[in-house]
């Protein structure tokens, strides 16, 4: 071989050698069934061009770890929660069954508003607060006739998943189909533009979808709100049972469902884990949705519908997952970003802060939209606004001491590209 043709055959091989380094990795997830459902062709692209591809997408710098092996998930993905970074992605924008992972949603819809407010309110069940609950649903055990605080509801929709509890609460609200309407409502105030809300608690209908982009973040928005970092973060509670003529009323010990906080059915805690929400159902299967803090960094990933036979597989491998997003972190450019709320954005650098109609506009002191208008108001012409969590320590198990009134910061207000 002459010496030219050595030399052009080295640049070459340097060449592309450059480009598997630098091209994202895109690949289909582990699937032992050929003839499970395929992502669409064409998925959305909230949050940046490479979220609406299929298969995995990462983009590894130097000294970055890879992906864990053997990961099934339908769809997953694993973001900073601060700073609103995703890390690495597969199929986040597939519009799949949620489960009772949409909880998050209707938590976030209805928790701040002033027909649930305070805590202590107490509550009579009425029989037709219970009705029309999907056959097989989760629940916590509530009675008719029989009073509930608002703080004990709220334990028995986050340790039970108890659509039951959802359907009360949902009752004092305003009815089902109002708390239906004003959680589409709120999810488009965030951008969750993949989630189609037919039932407060996820229970399975045809039309009912969201995804882990979604979830991600409705979990977000919600750990905002200090109440909703108590409940999600709450391994064990004591609810309230029956009460029998002239004696003081019982209660029994309920235990989170969320395995990697507690530990339960043989699945490692995980350190750091702070919530939020799992789920499961026929046609969903499983799904998860978590948070957790290591040395001052917080990472979301949601993990939904993985097709292994092993035992608990989205706790493994939404725990895989966020280990390997702690080791990667600042070690990979992100793939896209988590938007802010529609109010966040439309409130840049005008002076007001644009507030929706509903209850993304009635969220509260810990809400997006009032934040970002008190940000606006306040001259800052929309660069770093952030939302602020305020008071609160999340109940963390294996020692992981999480952070306390720690700020998550928006992306900037005005919608960046995401880094290639």
């Amino acid at each position: 071989m002459s010496a030219l043709k050595k030399t052009a055959l080295a640049v070459t091989s340097a060449a592309l050698l450059s480009v598997f380094v630098v091209s994202p990795a895109s690949a289909v997830a582990k699937d032992a069934d050929d003839n499970a459902p395929k992502p669409p062709a064409g998925m959305s692209k909230v949050g940046g061009d490479q979220l609406g591809r299929t298969g995995t997408q990462v983009n590894l710098g130097p000294g970055a770890p890879v992906l864990p092996k053997d990961l099934t998930g339908r769809s997953w993905m694993v973001s900073d929660a601060e700073s609103g970074e995703v890390l690495a992605s597969h199929n986040p924008h597939w519009r799949l069954p949620p489960a009772s992972t949409l909880k998050m949603l209707f938590a976030d819809t209805v928790m701040p508003t002033p027909a649930l407010q305070p805590k202590t309110l107490e509550y009579t069940v009425k029989d037709e607060d219970l009705a029309d609950m999907g056959e097989g649903s989760s629940l916590v055990g509530i009675k008719e006739n029989l009073s509930y605080t608002v703080h004990d509801l709220w334990l028995g929709v986050f340790l039970r998943s108890g659509n039951d509890a959802v359907h009360v609460l949902a009752s004092m609200y305003g009815g089902v189909p109002k708390t239906v309407r004003d959680m589409q409502t709120h999810a488009e105030e965030l951008q969750a533009l993949d989630t189609t809300v037919v039932s407060p608690d996820g229970y399975d209908s045809p039309e009912q979808v969201s995804s882990a982009y979604d979830l991600t973040l409705f979990a977000r928005s919600g750990l905002q709100n200090a109440d909703f970092r108590e409940y999600c973060s709450t391994a064990t509670a004591q609810f309230p049972g029956e009460k029998k003529k002239g004696e003081k009323r019982e209660s029994f010990g309920i235990q989170n469902t969320n395995r990697l906080l507690t530990g339960a059915d043989g699945v490692t805690p995980y350190k750091g884990i702070a919530g939020v929400k799992n789920g499961y159902t026929t046609h969903a299967g499983n799904t998860f949705t978590g948070v957790a803090e290591r040395d001052g960094k917080v990472l979301l990933v949601t993990v939904m519908n993985p097709s292994s036979d092993e035992t608990h597989a989205v706790y493994k491998e939404a725990a895989s997952l966020l280990d390997w997003g702690f080791s990667a972190s600042g070690k990979v450019t992100p793939v896209g970003e988590l938007v802010p709320p529609k109010s966040a954005v439309t409130g840049n650098g005008t002076g007001k802060g644009a507030e929706a109609d509903g209850p993304a506009s009635a969220k509260g002191k810990h809400g997006p939209a009032k934040t970002a208008k008190a940000a606006a108001s306040g001259g800052t012409g929309g660069a770093g606004i952030a939302l602020g969590i305020t008071g609160g320590v999340l109940v963390l198990l294996a020692g992981a001491a999480f952070l306390v009134n720690r700020r998550w910061p928006l992306p900037d207000l005005v919608r960046r590209r995401p880094r290639r």
